[in-house]
Parts: C-alpha cells; sequence; structure tokens
C-alpha cells in the first residue's frame, strides 16, 4: 500500500440502522477500487469486512472494522460499524476516530430508529456529515420519501441532494452528479451525459447546491447574490467548508449490491470529506490537568488515541489506534500516560478486515494497528516522552442486560477469570464483575445477542465453557427501629471453658451509610481488648445475613455493657457473643429486605407509548414524567431490577425493535412485605439444598 500524507487522508465511518447495507457497500468500494477482484456478499458470508464466524453464522456485522479504500490519489479509511444497538460500542469507537459520518438510510424504510441513535452520536462528536440513500434497486425504493423522512427526523439540517438517481427500484441505472452535471451509468460508473428526462430536474436541484455552495464561502456568497453563477471548483470549494461546518448535509444515492452509484460516491468522498488536516487541532490534557492543542502534523511529536482492541489466541493483541500529532515509523518507543509504562511498537499494519498489511510509516491523521502490546486497552493514549498528554478516549454507556455465568468444569473454572478479562478488553462495552451479595460471577452487556456472542467466543476462542443464568438481585438487609438485647455465650465442656457475655444496641441509619460500630462500656464491665474480637463477629453477621443472606447495611453497632470472666474469657468467645447478640437483636430490630431500584430512560415511538407504559405498571415501576418530540416518547422512571432483568428482550419485541433504553442505579428502597416474605422463604429453601 502506497504512502499517504495527512491531507490525501479521509476517516470516514459508516453509520446506520441494521441491514441498511454499511457491509455491501464498503466491498462495493473495495470492488470499484480495484482491491479485490470480486465482490463478496454478506448472504455468503464471504465479504472482506464481516469475517468473524459469529458475523458469518448471523450475517450481521458485529465488530468495528477497517477497510482502507485507495481512490483518486487518496486513502478512505472506511470504519465499517454494526447496525445491530447491541454493539452500540462499536460505533461509538468508529464515531471518535472519524472525520465525516456517512450515513446509510434504507431507500424503503427511511430513517429507523438505529439511525437517529447513530445520528445523535455523531452530533455528540460534531462530526460532519453526509448521507447515502441506499438500496435504490430495492422494490418500493423511492428517494424523495427518503429524503423527506430525514427532513422530518432531523428538521432544522440542511440535507442537499449532490446525486439524484436516474430510475429506481429494478429499474435504477446509474445517478446524476450535480456538481459535475454528469451521470455515472452502470455498475462500471461510465461517465455520460443527463438523460433528458432529468435535465430540468437536475438543473433545478443544481440551483438548491450552488446556494448551498454559497452559504459555506463569504467571498462566493457575494458573487452568488450579485447573480453570477458559480464555477465547478467554487462549488467544491464553497461545499467543503459548509459540510465541516456541518451546515450542510450531503445526499448521494447508490446501490452497493449492484454496484450502481459506488464510483459517484467515492469521487464525492475525495472531493468533499474533510482531510484530519481540514478538521485542524483536538484538545488534550497534560497530566498536570492542563489543556493543549495537537495539530495533525508530522513535524509534531507524537500522539496515538486506541479505539479498538482485539485478543486472538493465535494472532495475539491488536491494537488500533488513530494518529493525532506526528508522524510513525516501526520499532518506536511511545507512552502510555493511563498505565505509565512505554510500549515498543514494532511491526506497523494497516489492517483491511482482518488481513494485516505491513506499513513503514504513518503519517498523521492515520489509522493503524500494532500488535502485541502488553499494557495498552482501548481508550488508552500513546505518546512521545517529550510530550506527555491524555486524548479523551470513546465515552461507552452503561450496560443494559446481565446473566451469572459459571464454568462447566474444573479446567473452565482456572481459565474463566482471564477469558472474561480479555474479552471485557476486547468490547468495553461488557463488564464482569464478582458480586458480593449473591456470590455470582456477573456478565453485563448491553443486550442478549450481545452478552450471549460474549459467552460463544469464550468458548470458540480460548476453549471456556460457562453456563449461564439470570442473576440472583443483589438484595440487601437492614433494620427499621432501634432494639437492644444480650448474648451468653457459656461453654464448660471438657478442656478450657469460654465465656462472654454483650449487651448490645441496634439503630438504623441513613440510606447508604453502611455500617458503624460504637462503645459505650464504662466501668470495666468488658475490658476494651475484646472490643475488636466482639466487632469480628458482627462483621462475620454483616456479610450473610440474618433474612436471607443477604448482606446488612445502614446499621449502627453499640455495645453498651456485658460481663467477662477472669479465666474463660477469650477473644473466640467475646467473637461469637457479638455475632450471636447482633443476629438476636436484629430480628427484634424490625429486619427488612432491600432492593436495587433503577432509573430507566425509555425512548419509543408515539405508537407504542401506551404499550410501554401498561407494561411498566405491570413492573412495579413509578413514571417520573414523559416527553415527545419528532414522533418519539422518551419515558422517564424507577423501577425494580427485580422486574426489569430481561427488559432488553421485551422492549425490543413490544416495539419491533424501535425502542431503545438506558438504565442506571438510583437508590434502594424496602421490598414490599408480601413480595419479602417470599424472597426469604426462597433463600431459606436454597440453603436447605446446599446442606444437603
Amino acid at each position: 500500500m502506497k504512502e499517504y500524507a495527512t491531507h490525501q487522508l479521509r476517516n470516514i465511518v459508516l453509520l446506520g440502522h441494521g441491514s441498511s447495507g454499511k457491509t455491501s457497500l464498503a466491498e462495493a468500494m473495495l470492488f470499484t477500487s480495484g482491491a479485490i477482484n470480486r465482490m463478496g456478499r454478506v448472504e455468503d458470508g464471504t465479504t472482506v469486512s464481516d469475517f468473524d464466524e459469529e458475523e458469518i453464522r448471523r450475517r450481521i456485522s458485529l465488530s468495528l472494522t477497517l477497510i482502507p479504500v485507495e481512490w483518486g490519489g487518496c486513502k478512505l479509511n472506511v470504519l465499517d460499524t454494526p447496525g445491530y444497538l447491541d454493539f452500540i460500542g462499536e460505533v461509538i469507537s468508529g464515531i471518535r476516530v472519524a472525520d465525516l459520518a456517512l450515513v446509510l438510510v434504507d431507500s424503503v424504510g427511511g430513517v429507523e430508529v438505529g439511525t437517529e441513535l447513530v445520528w445523535s452520536y455523531a452530533e455528540q462528536q460534531q462530526l460532519p456529515r453526509m448521507v447515502v440513500i441506499h438500496k435504490m434497486n430495492r422494490e418500493n425504493a423511492d428517494f424523495s420519501r427518503a429524503l423527506q423522512s430525514l427532513r422530518n427526523a432531523f428538521s432544522g439540517k440542511n440535507f442537499i441532494p449532490l446525486h439524484l438517481p436516474i430510475g429506481s427500484q429494478a429499474d435504477f441505472a446509474g445517478v446524476v452528479d450535480l456538481v459535475k452535471m454528469k451521470a455515472y451509468m452502470g455498475p462500471e460508473g461510465k461517465l455520460a451525459d443527463i438523460p433528458s428526462d432529468l435535465r430540468d430536474q437536475a438543473e433545478e436541484a443544481r440551483i438548491a447546491v450552488m446556494e448551498a455552495a454559497a452559504e459555506g464561502d463569504d467571498e462566493l456568497i457575494v458573487k452568488y447574490l450579485e447573480g453570477e453563477e458559480l464555477t465547478e471548483e467554487e462549488i467544491q470549494r464553497g461545499l467543503r467548508a459548509a459540510i465541516l461546518k456541518g451546515s450542510v448535509i450531503p445526499v448521494l444515492a447508490a446501490a452497493a449490491t449492484a454496484n450502481i452509484g459506488t464510483r459517484a460516491l467515492l469521487d464525492t468522498l475525495v472531493a468533499f470529506a474533510p482531510s484530519p488536516a481540514d478538521r485542524g487541532p483536538i484538545k488534550a490534557a497534560t497530566p498536570t490537568g492542563e489543556e493543549v492543542e495537537l495539530v495533525p502534523s508530522d513535524s509534531e511529536p507524537l500522539a496515538a488515541l486506541v479505539f479498538k482492541t482485539t485478543a486472538d489466541p493465535y494472532v495475539g493483541k491488536l491494537t488500533y489506534f488513530r494518529l493525532y500529532s506526528g508522524a510513525l515509523n516501526p520499532d518506536t518507543r511511545l507512552w502510555n500516560t493511563r498505565a505509565n509504562v512505554e510500549e515498543r511498537l514494532s511491526t506497523l499494519y494497516v489492517m483491511r478486515g482482518k488481513e494485516q498489511i505491513t506499513v513503514t510509516r504513518l503519517h498523521a491523521g492515520d489509522i493503524g494497528a500494532v500488535a502485541k502490546l502488553t499494557e495498552t486497552i482501548t481508550g488508552d493514549t500513546l505518546c512521545d516522552r517529550s510530550r506527555l498528554v491524555q486524548i479523551p478516549g470513546p465515552v461507552f454507556p452503561h450496560p443494559l442486560f446481565a446473566v451469572a455465568v459459571r464454568p462447566k468444569s474444573k479446567a473452565d473454572q482456572a481459565k474463566m477469570a482471564p477469558t472474561l478479562t480479555r474479552i471485557c478488553e476486547e468490547d468495553p462495552t461488557l463488564h464482569w464483575r464478582q458480586e458480593p451479595g449473591t456470590r455470582e460471577t456477573i456478565l453485563e452487556g448491553m443486550g442478549e445477542a450481545h452478552v450471549e456472542i460474549a459467552v460463544r467466543r469464550m468458548e470458540n476462542r480460548f476453549g471456556v465453557a460457562v453456563e449461564t443464568s439470570i442473576p440472583k438481585v443483589p438484595y440487601r438487609e437492614t433494620i427499621t427501629r432501634v432494639h437492644s438485647d444480650y448474648y451468653r455465650h457459656k461453654k464448660q465442656t471438657g478442656g478450657a471453658g469460654q465465656f462472654a457475655e454483650v449487651h448490645m444496641r441496634l439503630e438504623p441509619l441513613p440510606r447508604g451509610a453502611g455500617f458503624e460500630y460504637g462503645w459505650e462500656v464504662f466501668g470495666g464491665a468488658i475490658s476494651s481488648s475484646f472490643q475488636p474480637s466482639i466487632e469480628k463477629g458482627i462483621r462475620q453477621v454483616l456479610e450473610s445475613g440474618v433474612l436471607a443472606g443477604y448482606p446488612v447495611v445502614d446499621v449502627k453497632a453499640v455495645v453498651y455493657d456485658g460481663k467477662e470472666h477472669p479465666v474463660d474469657s477469650k477473644d473466640i468467645a467475646f467473637q461469637i457473643a457479638g455475632r450471636e447478640a447482633f443476629k438476636k437483636v436484629m430480628m427484634g430490630a424490625g429486619p427488612v429486605l432491600l432492593e436495587p431500584i433503577y432509573k430507566f430512560t425509555i425512548t419509543v415511538p408515539e405508537e407504542f407509548t401506551g404499550d410501554v407504559m401498561g407494561h411498566l405498571n405491570t413492573k412495579r415501576a413509578r413514571v417520573l414524567g414523559m416527553e415527545q418530540s419528532g414522533g418519539k416518547s422518551t419515558i422517564t422512571a424507577l423501577a425494580p431490577l427485580a422486574e426489569m432483568q430481561r427488559y432488553a428482550t421485551e422492549l425490543r419485541s413490544m416495539t419491533q425493535g424501535r425502542g431503545i433504553f438506558w438504565m442506571e442505579f438510583d437508590h434502594y428502597e424496602e421490598v414490599p412485605p408480601h413480595l419479602a416474605q417470599s424472597i426469604i422463604e426462597e433463600a431459606k429453601r436454597e440453603r436447605e439444598q446446599e446442606r444437603e
């Protein structure tokens, strides 16, 4: 692969709802550029982008793939992203390192919920955008209707067609380029005159293009308002400026599987997509928190952001990065500012799907990969030691779906934790943890398919088999009133005796206060040397609970009196007395179960609002508010985790996959008594089964 300077680079992320044709478009771009001599198909599992066995099996993209396309003296680093919402983390990573978002909209379906979600992420990053109305060869394809759906969904945005389709559905034959005023015909994209029946429409549409270009440049607007026609070069200059500012969003047309419109699309991207130099400097921070600007220039000290990590038992770890400043050669040593370690970058690669293309130099703004870094993970900054900086990494959402995992065999048990760590390093929207309250290993992700695929990869790639189940709810136990009592521990049978008497008072504390231990023994009734022994006994109960085996929280235990024996009182006696006194007093202090309450923000098309609200009422949810805009309802509610463990799946089926939600922990509150009783009885049954 040739070497490309900063101004010759175009970093483009493909975004869109599931099945909008992103992978097929990347394949068509590769084929048209001559990088491959045969176009693969998603249905056959033969595309460059979808190479993972799970992607081939499911026929959908599951991870971010880099597809470099050489065209018109430039290199387009095309980042193909999944459309399925469970894999939104991959989308966020791609958006973070791109300079342009190419949003694909289905010519039949128009704007869908996935389109709106990825659009909002691109908006947060202030990323310039273009839109492709795709699959123009589909039955019922309608360019005008899809364009109107864009204008309805994203009102206030200036959508300007740069291409007009020539025919549609089975008759889709090419596109008219409104800047060049030429037609690109057929799969070869041969330049031809505009068909006569489209000439008037093209002339009219070109006026809108010219106006948009004039608005992008002050000099051009004066010329345009004076009635002069802009040249092709001036239109190009004005449009580039307007696209970069986000004041214009060009709309193109294509059908990747028929390879129609691909050549026109590539020409348009080379001409109008911003280079890293056009986007200009980005902000980073020094270790002292001072803000610095990273200029996309080879002469600057090097700084790169890691946006993706893949773990493979054979190839090892592959680290994908974007250079924000400086040029990179093989065998370079860079500093990881998070881990505070030096990493050696040996061979440099440009990835094309799974293919590793060795390169001798990468320039500022380019995207590359390197193997076998030891400490570096997604979100890290690698930089020159002469200028230590931290580039803001991708910000990932909280997980929405959890399973409890347990190993199938002893061999799996030994490898389970390291393997979970590796797959979570590869995908930062996966998290794993030990839940102390339920003593389960929890794996969390963005949805059922996301977690299911992670579990399959653990087995297929790393040979670790696990079983999954719905996690137990991490309840807590606490008290509702002050209560005092005492416990005497006395053991006189054979050998040395044991004696300890502890008088204890328990007091409820505010939510989130945890545990406090107080000592009010005066006059030497108990030696202060036994104070830690009693506390140790109490803490044994805090972990395992009194009611149903869940941790005890928000309690203050005060020892106010007691008795000891000059010979038989010892550490173990006061541990036991402390433990048993706590249990006894707690049972008299109005013990209750607490359950985790989460805050849910649910966005659905308006037609599903009633169904979703009705469903929430069956979940013991409290709706806090609802807002409506742009045909969407956003509902905010508090609901117990116990009722919402499988909400990701339920919402998807209720809204035909068009509803999305986010959740975050809010607080703990008391479980209603009738439900608490069944939870306590179930816990007793489980304990009895364990004893058997």
